[in-house]
């Protein structure tokens, strides 16, 4: 396939040695800043990253970019009728919105808090723990995590998503709470707590605390190769499922949807 990275950091940089060990052709890298891009465009000017994808010949394409910017890119790029995929997290609330915006352009998006296979066992892991854990009233819940500190968004996808599968089976923790306490937390409150520092890839971990004793589940990254290659595996699994039919175009889907 061939390939448009928008976006081209240390993640994109990575996307593109991932995607070219699959033996796909990167077509075109786009960023605002980095020298070593094929096209420098303007920060916000989406208009300007889809004229460089589409005169590209690009087939499929990878956004991985900043949460500032990833909404006038994922709105620029959907009428283009490519399949789409978008690493950059941090806009969960607007996802409503690109699917109706999808639907009226025919456009196809994929999207995930977090693209590493092993992180997406990890959110089936928690789900089952939730599920036999919101049985025992004695045991509270709570989940941390902690990424690297040029990371732009806090907390990450990677823990929303964590907390959702987590009020699956807890129905009283209907609120999530992001900020410190100042005072006893109120039991309807999933605290979800953030940490960045140093280079560390991506830690995320859940508690069930009872009176007796701690459960505590972990996954921790040690490098973000393994979300390159899940991105690269993403954009082919995308493009083969419209293909055959599996999925509709004019839609916007996630990993579930997909995997």
């Amino acid at each position: 396939m061939k390939i448009a990275i928008v976006g081209y950091g240390k993640m994109g940089h990575m996307i593109e040695q991932a995607a070219k060990r699959a033996g796909h052709e990167v077509v075109t890298t786009i960023d605002v800043i980095a020298e070593d891009a094929k096209v420098i465009v303007e920060q916000g000017n989406g208009d300007a990253v889809a004229r460089a994808v589409k005169s590209s010949g690009a087939e499929g394409v990878i956004e991985f970019t900043h949460p500032v910017a990833v909404l006038n890119n994922v709105k620029a790029l959907l009428p283009l009728g490519l399949p789409l995929v978008v690493g950059t997290t941090g806009w969960n609330d607007k996802y409503e919105e690109i699917r109706a915006l999808a639907k009226e352009t025919g456009g196809t998006v994929m999207t995930a808090g977090n693209f590493s296979i092993g992180v997406n066992m990890f959110y089936k892991i928690v789900e089952e723990a939730a599920k036999i854990m919101s049985e025992y009233d004695d045991y509270d819940v709570a989940t941390w995590e902690m990424h690297h500190n040029q990371k732009a968004d806090s907390p990450s996808g990677t823990a929303f998503e964590i907390a959702r599968r987590i009020q699956l089976a807890y129905k009283n923790k209907n609120e999530i709470e992001t900020d410190a306490f100042h005072e006893r937390p109120a039991s309807e409150k999933l605290h979800v707590s953030s940490t960045r520092c140093g280079n560390v890839p991506g830690t995320h971990k859940v508690f069930f605390d009872g009176t007796a004793d701690t459960i505590e589940l972990t996954h921790t990254a040690r490098s973000r190769e393994g979300f390159a290659v899940g991105t690269v595996k993403s954009l082919e699994k995308l493009d083969s499922a419209i293909k055959s039919g599996r999925l509709a175009k004019g839609n916007l889907y996630l990993w579930d949807d997909l995997f």
